[in-house]
């Protein structure tokens, strides 16, 4: 826990021009929020950034995002400013977890159009691309508890290397409150998905969104706008797990980000 608190004070820079202004983690995995001038077009790595009115917008960096991302900043008048950010390398863990039932962790044939239903539903759910900046008011922890999964680490499953790991894992009883950590819009309820059982996804604006995981009870529905810090749902044990807990993810078009590092140290409860 203490280098990820470091890793997370080390990666929180302010970058300023005369244009343009970046605060966020400038790491692999991290968020970054901009400030630049309204009417500015913003393109990071080729790929074109959504500016608000007001010149708000923001960037993000993937688990294995290489050591430079350029960013080039076309303002009103025409004048272009390109700024070159370098982003920290992080180290990941390898993470043992035994004990999960074997069709969840290689499942039958039939199981197949079950699991691509459920990832169509949910790239269709982190799609959401409009002009709210919910993102603006900063983010909260959902639920407070014991950290048993973090960004990033590698999974091995039943003994079998997996994908890494992409979110946060909080440990807590089931029908422990979840709350929003930011304001935002539900774009997904499922009840019952193949690998992460009752699942909730709200979109914050600019195709930044929060996915909650094994939930026991959703308590929103597609659609409702939600406040920070509004429950929404109930910590769970749904899907594949060992236990209850609230698996928090992060995505930014496309991107895997780490939710972590956006809320900083949980404080005790």
């Amino acid at each position: 826990m203490r280098t990820l608190v470091f890793l997370f004070l080390a990666a929180m820079a302010l970058s300023v021009s005369a244009g343009t202004q970046l605060r966020g983690s400038f790491t692999q995995g991290g968020v970054v929020f901009g400030k630049t001038a309204p009417g500015a077009r913003i393109v990071q790595d080729g790929e074109k950034v959504p500016v608000s009115p007001q010149g708000d917008f923001v960037i993000g960096f993937s688990r294995e995002a290489p050591e430079h991302s350029e960013l080039t900043i076309t303002l009103p008048d025409g004048s272009l400013e390109r700024r070159d950010l370098k982003i920290a390398r992080r180290d990941y863990d390898i993470q043992r977890i035994d004990g999960l039932p074997e069709r969840k962790v290689t499942p039958k044939e039939e199981d197949q159009a079950r699991i691509r239903a459920d990832q169509a539903a949910v790239k269709k759910a982190r799609a959401r691309l409009d002009q709210r900046i919910d993102f603006l008011q900063g983010f909260m922890w959902p639920a407070r508890g014991r950290i048993t999964g973090v960004y990033g680490s590698q999974r091995v499953l039943n003994g079998k290397p997996k994908w890494p790991h992409y979110g946060v894992d909080i440990a807590g009883p089931v029908g422990k409150p979840v709350r929003a950590p930011a304001a935002g819009i539900v774009t997904l309820v499922h009840p019952d998905m193949f690998y992460s059982g009752a699942t909730l996804i709200m979109d914050h604006g600019h195709g930044l969104s929060s996915t909650f995981l094994h939930l026991h009870k959703i308590l929103v529905h597609e659609g409702q706008r939600v406040e920070k810090g509004q429950v929404v749902a109930e910590m769970g044990a749904s899907g594949r797990v060992t236990g209850p807990h609230l698996d928090w993810r992060m995505n930014l078009r496309g991107k895997r980000v780490d939710p972590q590092l956006l809320v900083g140290p949980m404080k005790s409860e």
